[in-house]
């Protein structure tokens, strides 16, 4: 089903992982990756066995970025075309109904940092290191997500400077959920994983709707949002049997 060249896709039970598979490119985001991204996310959001994404990447970087490479043949025309290409892909994944964790492991500049900030949240390794680096390249970019996660006046600053934030700064600001060690961080986010695939995905997806579309709105829209989910979920789910068995699991 899943027949990519930039990135992996594998599936454990209710748990998928979507790895970054440009090693020797530093995963660098080129158009293809763009293109196998959004097609990734797309195929997986029709799958109801799946309830939980990770986003990983192969090698000692997690994204470095956009292939600047590919980028120096470019016409004005195909490097805009790249730049929407690389929105259509954020957007899938943001737009993925169940939860999605980024595992960062090393490096994550620009694009890479798009690509997390994309995601539900982070999990970082203690080496992983955050750069955006668009206003040195004299290019615009950055400027939507990162705001809306670490606040305008952070944002400005880390944009403007363009300076590397390490992952301990990054769990401060509330770009980067928790820290690990290397050597854990993987199977830390897979259990992280498969314990909330264990919850009723309606349940699941329903909550992040509401968050995500609770925030875009003003105070009583967003009780308006929630209320729908609630009477969504009542018709969906058997909450009553939930109810019975609360506090019986270990």
């Amino acid at each position: 089903m899943f027949n990519f060249e930039t990135i992996e896709v594998t599936l454990n039970e209710h748990v998928a992982t979507l790895c970054l598979n440009r090693p020797d490119s530093r995963n660098a985001l080129n158009f293809q990756m763009c293109r196998e991204l959004t097609q990734a996310c797309n195929q997986l959001a029709q799958l109801q066995e799946v309830r939980v994404v990770l986003i990983t990447s192969k090698g000692q970087v997690f994204c470095a970025g956009a292939d600047l490479k590919e980028r120096q043949d470019m016409s004005d025309e195909e490097v805009v075309a790249r730049r929407v290409a690389g929105f259509t892909a954020y957007a899938a994944i943001e737009a993925l109904p169940m939860a999605v964790i980024g595992v960062v492991q090393g490096a994550a500049y620009g694009s890479g940092c798009e690509i997390a900030g994309a995601c539900d949240w982070v999990l970082a390794s203690r080496n992983a290191q955050f750069k955006y680096p668009e206003v040195g390249w004299g290019t615009v970019g950055a400027t939507q997500r990162l705001p809306r996660i670490v606040g305008r006046r952070m944002a400005k600053e880390l944009l403007f400077t363009g300076r590397i934030f390490d992952a301990e700064e990054a769990c401060s600001l509330g770009f980067v959920n928790h820290v690990y060690e290397s050597e854990e961080l993987l199977a830390t986010a897979t259990q992280m994983a498969q314990h909330i695939a264990q919850a009723n995905p309606i349940t699941l997806q329903l909550t992040k709707r509401s968050i995500d579309q609770g925030l875009e709105s003003t105070r009583e829209g967003a009780m308006g949002i929630e209320l729908l989910a609630i009477q969504e979920n009542i018709r969906n789910s058997d909450w009553k049997k939930a109810i019975s068995q609360f506090g019986t699991k270990t």
